[in-house]
């Protein structure tokens, strides 16, 4: 038995969870969440909980199982907290600024990068040196952060690019220190 999977998920105050056919909707302050449930798992909601158990008894059931009850704890904190991922700009000239619906971060090329911010991120940059990145969908925030770091990840000399907020950042010597 999945040991993630058979634990209740506790549905937040505010937040209402509904099963309609082979779907699950979750509504919170925040916003709302769809997820499609896949035939080998079924949920059940009674007393305040929510509970994931599987139809079938095979590999992909059981795999299911565990992946279902943690996606729905992920919208559950979503719709009632939201998640926010915050990166930092490391290196002289290196910025990002929003204009409108666009990231444009100057990250030591030729041109500036333009990043078109996807419907339910709120983008926000407090400096030129930190973005933030705030939705209720925890893959799609994940997944925009990423993309953004990916523009310049954190090279091992210098430290300069684009890393998360606390990210550290292995540093090497270079050729300097060869005695």
């Amino acid at each position: 038995m999945s040991r993630i999977g058979k634990k209740p998920a506790k549905i937040p105050a505010g937040v209402k969870v509904a099963v309609d056919g082979n779907f699950v909707q979750v509504e919170g302050p925040k916003g709302k969440l769809r997820q499609e449930l896949r035939p080998e798992v079924k949920l059940a909601i009674e007393a305040g909980d929510v509970t994931v158990s599987r139809t079938e008894e095979t590999r992909q059931g059981r795999a299911m199982h565990g992946l279902y009850r943690a996606l729905l704890v992920n919208m559950l904190k979503g719709v009632s907290e939201g998640y926010e991922k915050k990166l930092e700009i490391v290196g002289v000239g290196y910025l990002a600024a929003i204009a409108g619906k666009v990231l444009q971060v100057r990250a030591g090329f030729a041109n500036e990068v333009h990043m078109p911010i996807p419907e339910g991120l709120k983008v926000t940059c407090p400096d030129q040196n930190h973005i933030v990145i705030q939705g209720i969908d925890k893959q799609m925030v994940g997944q925009f952060a990423a993309e953004v770091r990916s523009i310049r990840k954190p090279e091992p000399y210098k430290g300069k690019g684009i890393r998360y907020d606390g990210e550290v950042v292995r540093r090497k010597a270079g050729k300097a220190v060869t005695k």
